[in-house]
């Protein structure tokens, strides 16, 4: 699990972010950076890096390799760190507060600003990057793919995605975003996967989500990994998050990541609430989000 470095971001000092920086630019030409490459890149005397690198592996903010040649990266703390230090340079945020979500492919943190946001880095590549090289195409045209890259496409990504779909699409509001981190609104709510709807709720809940999924589509987007995982419920209605997969609608799989969405979705209703939800025609289902002629998911029930 990757540590919160919001606590040691004060014992920082500018030179060393300056060595994280410098680290973080040679890992675009390889996955070890050599020792003496990094004067270069920090824009540090030689003398000023060795005093930064000692200070850096001490808060496990960087990892040494001595096999073949003497060779340094950024651990995924020392890239929380250079993102959170750019956040409090732009006054974003104030202040750190407690995690939200920890999962396989993201960090999600409550912050503090003018009100309570939330911080999500990335984490994409880093543990399972192989996995990662298969399933994104922004890694396909690469020849050297270091995980600050899959992980900072992610966000990028996502970003833009939740910028064209706010506020059209029931989606966090985005408020700003640098390297593998994302600042934005913090949703009141309960996962899907843990909310218990009462028997009249259940199809309008199922209802508004392909409704949201169809405006998304209007806006230009697949959301490409629905399921009751990324979906808020609140009695304002749902907010759909986790979009660093969103596919255009003008690329060739579009209507195919619409339809497995719409499988996923509705599969999880009918495996929750059989006795509510009819099994539909997933098919005649997902067109209707895509013209924009969905009216309700019980339109689309299966004939015996």
């Amino acid at each position: 699990m990757v540590q919160n470095v919001a606590g040691m971001l004060s014992e920082l000092e500018v030179e060393d972010f300056h060595l994280l920086s410098g680290i973080e630019q040679g890992m675009r030409f390889s996955e070890w950076v050599a020792r003496e490459k990094i004067p270069e890149f920090s824009r540090l005397t030689a003398e000023e890096v060795d005093y930064r690198i000692d200070r850096c592996l001490d808060r496990e903010l960087v990892e040494r390799k001595t096999i073949q040649y003497e060779g340094y990266k950024l651990k995924f703390e020392g890239y929380d760190a250079l993102a959170l230090h750019t956040f409090a340079e732009r006054d974003t945020l104030e202040g750190f507060g407690s995690p939200l979500g920890v999962g396989k492919e993201s960090d999600v943190y409550e912050v503090q600003s003018y009100k309570p946001l939330a911080l999500k880095y990335h984490r994409e590549g880093y543990t399972n990057f192989r996995e990662v090289m298969k399933e994104r195409d922004y890694t396909s045209d690469r020849e050297h793919v270091s995980w600050l890259y899959t992980a900072r496409k992610a966000a990028e990504r996502e970003y833009e995605a939740l910028e064209a779909l706010y506020p059209d699409v029931k989606v966090p509001r985005p408020i700003d975003h640098n390297r593998h981190a994302i600042v934005m609104e913090k949703i009141d709510g309960v996962e899907l996967s843990r909310t218990k709807l009462e028997d009249e709720q259940v199809v309008p809940i199922l209802d508004l989500i392909l409704s949201e999924m169809s405006d998304a589509y209007a806006e230009g987007y697949v959301h490409a990994d629905m399921s009751e995982y990324n979906v808020f419920v609140n009695a304002e209605g749902i907010t759909i998050f986790d979009w660093p997969q969103a596919t255009p609608t003008d690329h060739e799989n579009a209507e195919e990541f619409l339809e497995r969405d719409v499988d996923n979705v509705v599969g999880y209703f009918r495996r929750k609430y059989p006795q509510l939800v009819p099994d539909v025609d997933v098919s005649a289902l997902s067109a209707t989000l895509a013209d924009g002629t969905f009216g309700s998911a019980r339109d689309h029930a299966s004939e015996d």
